[in-house]
């Protein structure tokens, strides 16, 4: 009789393990989704500002063509550069997709160091709610990455580490990709008058 006690914990244990396990991985999955669609989300809406951002900036005739042309360059090939939820496991995929980003930032950052020149455009209006949104939107970005950093976090431990790592050769799931600081952000942009 006793044998047979055995065998039903035995096989209560293999349920609770398989129970308390196998919705894990989806359910991570899903959550690192989510917050790519965040920092997705944030990056479009420093796309859309830049436009309105260069259109304010050309009104000025006095200003620095390159600058615009760079920022203008820039967003166009940050637009070109995508970065899907699959593709978060493809370190390339996820540095090409930084860079692209990065380069917007840095072209934006020159920008508004040069701004700085043009007392008439700080103090105009547009401009200055430009501005504003643009360094909120910054913030969102630095949050929206921050959120995904740390559920991939999560994610990643859990494909890493026993039990989780069982589900994740049952589902085909490899770890993800985390954000890295772009090469050079450690140095403010350079500009020159």
């Amino acid at each position: 009789m006793s044998g047979r006690i055995w065998i039903w914990v035995a096989l209560a244990a293999v349920a609770l393990f398989v129970i308390s396990g196998i919705n894990t991985i989806p359910s991570l999955d899903e959550k690192v989704n989510a917050a790519w669609a965040q920092v997705e989300n944030q990056y479009q809406r420093r796309m859309d500002l830049v436009p309105n951002l260069v259109e304010t900036v050309k009104g000025y005739a006095n200003f620095e063509q390159k600058t615009l042309t760079d920022v203008v360059n820039a967003r166009a090939n940050a637009t070109k550069v995508t970065l899907t939820a699959d593709q978060l496991s493809d370190p390339e995929a996820v540095k090409r997709f930084e860079q692209a980003q990065g380069n917007l930032g840095s072209a934006l950052s020159r920008l508004m160091v040069v701004v700085e020149q043009y007392p008439d455009l700080k103090a105009n209006q547009n401009f200055l709610a430009l501005q504003s949104q643009l360094e909120g939107t910054e913030n969102r970005i630095a949050i929206a990455r921050k959120d995904y950093i740390d559920t991939v976090q999560q994610y990643n431990t859990t494909v890493r580490t026993f039990p989780g790592m069982i589900w994740a050769r049952i589902y085909g799931a490899k770890p993800k990709q985390v954000f890295t600081a772009t090469e050079g952000a450690e140095k403010p942009p350079a500009v020159k008058f």
